[in-house]
């Protein structure tokens, strides 16, 4: 007898808050920022939609007691945008995330608190649990630093700019340098080792 083809799992979001881990009386959170570099070496980054809302996110949510914190980024990844891929474990940045009631407060109730890191891209699904109500976009890093509703939005995409001119592609490092909103001099300083890296390249003919 023919065997019949097996349905593939359906992905479903995590709800509720019985594991949720704490810090004294924050809520701890993991997210990151979602990236690819295309073809022709630009580089783009990965943000969703959330319901009644112009302005875009990042993939964040809290981290559970069952996970570590890497899992926990790329599992709100998975849930929100429907993307896998290679997360790097050296942290964009740690933040407090407030509420817009409690942007004055110094106070840990209400609050969040959490890490965000890089993650590479590999794969997009087609569905994805949380389809309903967080659309995905592909951006520039111009066009993610004008849609960004939180500032540690615009700092977490920041440092994987300065990250991102480190890497071995001289093509890469010249499009993050040339997106960041560094002060005029320190662009011109970084243009300047960009471009000393293509020369080298072509003599070598690489909110809770």
């Amino acid at each position: 007898m023919a065997s019949e083809a097996m349905a593939p799992e359906k992905l479903v979001a995590r709800k509720g808050r019985l594991r949720q881990r704490y810090d004294n009386e924050y809520r701890l959170v993991a997210g990151c920022v979602p990236y690819r570099v295309d073809i022709d070496g630009q580089l783009e980054v990965l943000m969703v939609s959330t319901p009644s809302r112009d302005d875009l996110v990042f993939p964040k949510g809290g981290w559970e007691d069952d996970e570590d914190v890497y899992e926990a980024a790329c599992r709100e990844a998975l849930e929100e945008a429907g993307v896998r891929g290679t997360i790097n474990r050296d942290s964009l940045g740690l933040w407090v995330f407030r509420s817009k009631s409690s942007q004055s407060s110094n106070s840990p109730r209400g609050a969040c608190k959490g890490h965000v890191f890089a993650l590479e891209v590999t794969e997009e699904l087609e569905q994805w649990p949380e389809q309903d109500t967080h659309g995905r976009r592909w951006v520039s890093p111009t066009d993610a630093y004008g849609l960004c509703r939180y500032d540690w939005m615009r700092e977490a995409l920041t440092a994987l700019l300065d990250r991102s001119s480190t890497w071995t592609s001289p093509v890469v490092a010249a499009v993050a340098v040339a997106e960041s909103p560094a002060a005029p001099d320190q662009l011109n300083e970084h243009a300047g080792m960009c471009m000393n890296m293509m020369l080298a390249a072509d003599r070598a003919v690489a909110l809770c």
